[in-house]
């Protein structure tokens, strides 16, 4: 019996050895933990660090335009003190260039996460950002015709200036053979844009149809419903475009996917998801201050420099805008990649008339804001023989250096027509409420 409990008791005295060498381990790793602590907040912080300058080399140093960012708080001192109101203007335009390039490679950023297609409409999207924000700005001022010129400028400019621009460089790399697209997407928003542009006529026949002595409210309330109920149409048609595109025939599309993926195997993305959101509403934010600081200013601009506000909103603000689709653009086709060009050209000038344009009349209607589609016969002329070139251009499936000389050449004489459009706003364009005024 005695050996029995001594053995218990052994077996006892070793369970409570091993209960106190383990509470001492524990204490020992506790105090160890305690130790490290300061060392590990500081490599946690250090990394965050590095991370947040790793990203800031990345999105502000990654561009050659990096040059141009000191511009932004000039522009926003600028305002702040009251400096020459055309100083204000050219500081906000110049800011807008390296910020719209900038959207672009951060929307490219979260494609890498969201996949092609979702990255791509948001990457055209996100590319009209610049134009969409200036248009609500004016719209919100009641500066109609900054905002119409604004926007049909960046039609005319994504179809002639940066597609022309695309088939010129595309055509000079591989100069002695064609370069072949698919016609199927172009078609497709080549008839896009065509109901775009009857869409802008009616109201511009339905006015020039009434002689002008019976020219009344009346008339004007006419133009503005049919404007209204032809911005509907003209959004339930984009609607249907996008169902169209990602779902019942994505297979029409995937060819640019397809070349797109290519594009990025073996890349990945050199900052996170959530760094590149964050990058970007904060640029959005500032594109918007700008945006109002251009808008606000335009005028005065125009009066000091002796350009009229016509080619200042068709002409320099579109470039501006569309400068980081006008790179790309011209890189794709560089690299024989002509569907992806012409995906980014045409898909962007169909969303501004699609889109843009008819949702700038609707928000309008809620507001308050008389805004209709009657562009005048000179601006609706110069699209409507844009929109019928590039539909001639394209219809062959094929492409080559003297197609994007006619395009370029094209958009010179319309920019050449608004640099000697000099008539006063009050005579022209947007000088009313409606807009519906005799050009």
């Amino acid at each position: 019996m005695g050996s029995l409990s001594d053995l218990e008791n052994g077996e006892i005295n070793k369970k409570e050895q091993e209960f106190i060498k383990k509470n001492a381990q524990n204490l020992s790793n506790s105090m160890m933990r305690k130790k490290s602590d300061p060392e590990l907040v500081s490599k946690i912080r250090f990394k965050k660090l590095r991370e947040i300058l790793g990203n800031l080399q990345e999105v502000i140093l990654g561009t050659k335009l990096c040059l141009l960012f000191p511009v932004i708080p000039l522009a926003m001192l600028a305002q702040y003190y009251h400096f020459a109101r055309p100083w204000i203007f050219a500081f906000s335009l110049l800011g807008l260039a390296p910020l719209a390039e900038r959207v672009s490679f951060l929307t490219e950023q979260i494609a890498y996460f969201t996949g092609p297609t979702v990255g791509g409409l948001l990457n055209a999207t996100c590319g009209n950002a610049t134009e969409m924000i200036i248009a609500l700005l004016a719209l919100y001022q009641r500066k109609i015709h900054v905002l119409k010129y604004s926007l049909l400028g960046s039609i005319l400019s994504n179809l002639l200036l940066v597609l022309g621009s695309s088939l010129l460089c595309g055509g000079l790399t591989n100069l002695k053979k064609e370069q072949r697209f698919d016609r199927g997407q172009a078609d497709v928003n080549s008839v896009l844009l065509l109901l775009g542009l009857l869409c802008h006529m009616l109201p511009l026949m339905y006015r020039l149809s009434v002689e002008p002595a019976l020219i009344n409210n009346n008339v004007t309330t006419s133009i503005l419903g049919l404007s209204r109920v032809s911005s509907i149409c003209m959004l339930v048609a984009y609607a249907a475009y996008l169902f169209f595109q990602l779902r019942t025939h994505r297979q029409m599309f995937e060819s640019s996917e397809e070349e797109e993926e290519d594009k990025v195997a073996g890349d990945e993305a050199v900052i996170g998801f959530w760094s590149s959101f964050a990058w970007l509403i904060g640029m959005t934010i500032t594109i918007a201050i700008l945006s109002e600081y251009v808008v606000g200013t335009i005028e005065d601009a125009s009066d000091s420099w002796g350009i009229s506000v016509s080619f200042i909103s068709l002409i320099l603000l579109p470039i501006v805008g569309n400068a980081a689709e006008h790179a790309g653009s011209i890189i794709f086709a560089l690299k024989n990649k002509l569907d992806i060009s012409l995906g980014v050209a045409l898909g962007s000038a169909s969303q501004i008339s699609m889109f843009v344009v008819p949702l700038c009349v609707i928000v309008g209607w809620i507001i308050g804001v008389d805004m209709d589609l009657d562009f005048s016969l000179l601006e609706t002329g110069s699209l409507a023989f844009s929109i019928l070139l590039i539909a001639f251009t394209l219809q062959d499936g094929t492409s080559h250096y003297m197609k994007g000389v006619v395009l370029c050449l094209a958009y010179c004489a319309i920019a050449a027509c608004f640099f000697f459009h000099k008539l006063p706003i009050n005579n022209h364009i947007g000088n009313n409420s409606s807009g519906s005024s005799a050009a």
